[in-house]
């Protein structure tokens, strides 16, 4: 009876925290003092007063964490996860595919996706020499302004890598021979810029720098590698290193980008090196765990996804894709391999929705799957498009794959049916990798010079 007690109050003083949490948001992260752990829910009181008046207790919940910034900021989104919030989009396409709105060219070879930002979307290519940064009006796709970070990629594979993130009126982009620029977002006016392979004595990958930088607070986070540093968080106001992650027995970085989430009452990332997937701690920058992630490529190139308390990292050849369970200690966080699945992506990434993951294979099984997040057992599989990118809103995944095939998916634990489908592209091809973005009603698709914009919106009753 005394268990049975217990268990109950627990209960009960569960959900009264969770409570309490939503309703004292408005309470900022700087007046919050952690005080102890009960039930498994982390407990705080606050140290402050928020606006207002009057002292309000809460918890941090765990789970990603978003951008403060509106719209669709940074790769993948608001946190980093392909996932857009926004309802009352087209349940399915006509034949042909939705409305286009507009199309611009000129936008130079590469595999960027856009970031949108109010009337803003910004994009990267590579132009002659340069890499270029474009910011267009999102109406028209008219240009409003373009500026150069550093030269162009002319190896193996050329093109531009990156996408841009925007936080307080500033744009941070990694070019990919290493030189990290802060711009203005208004106007393109470079503020200051950092070659973070020089500055950490690292050296240039195969394939070159692709991270999508993680800005946070006042810190921007790249992934250097090398001999000096695992990762490293710069001022993002003027560039100067604030600290730094020790490097991982020398290992260079990859061509993955970094999450950002909570979980266990602290603020991790979690991110891939050329061998390992770790995750470190966004406060102190101290790695915290690594696991195996090496083929004999060195190429982790899909960003991690976090949920319910475990992290999935993928990569071909080797390892597949491996799902860790984090457990808190007193002094970090362990991660323990929980399945293994066979799927092998490589630039595609893939989505969670509702404890399933939806992602695409690459070698051995150049198709969708959907996987049981707790137990890593495939549930359906979708045949009809090859490996690709997808995004998530409103109830359907859109897929753009890399033979320039785009769909409109409805997920389903047993089932994904497809309810839309176009050629973006009239010519078969093999490497539309540019992620879709989605973005109050409208759908962003990239195949190298060219950005087009569709209207997905249910039309007005």
């Amino acid at each position: 009876m005394k268990q049975r007690a217990w268990l109950w109050a627990v209960g009960c003083f569960r959900g009264a925290v969770r409570w309490l949490a939503a309703a004292v948001g408005v309470c900022r992260e700087g007046a919050v003092v952690w005080v102890g752990v009960a039930g498994g829910v982390w407990l705080a009181a606050a140290a402050g007063m928020p606006a207002g008046g009057g002292i309000v207790f809460g918890a941090e919940p765990d789970g990603l964490i978003a951008s403060p910034e509106p719209d669709w900021p940074q790769w993948r989104g608001p946190r980093r996860d392909g996932i857009w919030d926004e309802k009352g989009l087209l349940p399915s396409w006509p034949e042909g595919g939705p409305k286009l709105v507009w199309k611009v060219g000129g936008l130079g070879r590469g595999w960027s996706s856009p970031i949108v930002v109010g009337k803003t979307l910004y994009i990267t290519g590579d132009l002659d020499d340069d890499l270029v940064i474009f910011a267009l009006d999102v109406r028209d796709g008219s240009v409003r302004w373009k500026a150069k970070n550093g030269q162009a990629w002319k190896g193996s594979y050329p093109g531009c890598r990156a996408a841009c993130t925007y936080s307080e009126g500033r744009l941070y982009h990694l070019n990919a021979h290493g030189r990290l620029a802060c711009l203005e977002a208004q106007t393109g006016r470079e503020l200051w810029a950092v070659d973070i392979l020089q500055r950490f004595q690292a050296q240039n990958i195969t394939w070159a720098l692709s991270e999508c930088v993680l800005v946070e607070g006042d810190r921007v986070w790249v992934t250097p590698g090398g001999p000096k540093a695992l990762m490293a968080a710069l001022d993002k106001r003027t560039g100067t290193t604030l600290l730094t992650t020790p490097p991982l027995d020398n290992e260079p970085t990859s061509y993955c980008s970094p999450i950002l989430f909570r979980y266990g009452g602290r603020r991790l990332i979690a991110q891939c090196s050329a061998s390992h997937g770790f995750g470190i701690d966004a406060d102190t920058g101290k790695l915290l765990w690594t696991v195996p992630l090496r083929n004999p490529y060195l190429t982790n190139v899909s960003t991690p996804i976090f949920a319910q308390g475990a992290v999935y990292y993928v990569t071909p050849y080797a390892e597949l894709g491996r799902l860790y369970r984090l457990v808190p200690t007193n002094d970090g966080v362990r991660a323990e391999h929980v399945w293994t699945h066979p799927l092998d992506s490589v630039t595609g990434s893939g989505v969670w929705v509702e404890g399933v993951l939806y992602s695409a294979g690459y070698r051995k099984s150049k198709w969708w799957f959907a996987v049981d997040w707790q137990t890593g057992k495939t549930s359906a599989e979708l045949r009809e498009f090859t490996t690709g990118a997808p995004v998530y809103a409103d109830g359907r995944i859109y897929i753009l794959d890399e033979q320039g095939q785009v769909g409109l998916v409805k997920p389903g634990r047993e089932r994904m049916e497809i309810v839309g489908r176009f050629r973006l592209v009239p010519e078969k091809v093999r490497d539309a990798w540019a992620h879709p973005v989605i973005c109050h009603g409208r759908l962003y698709l990239r195949y190298h010079e060219h950005l087009w914009c569709y209207d997905v919106k249910q039309p007005a009753q």
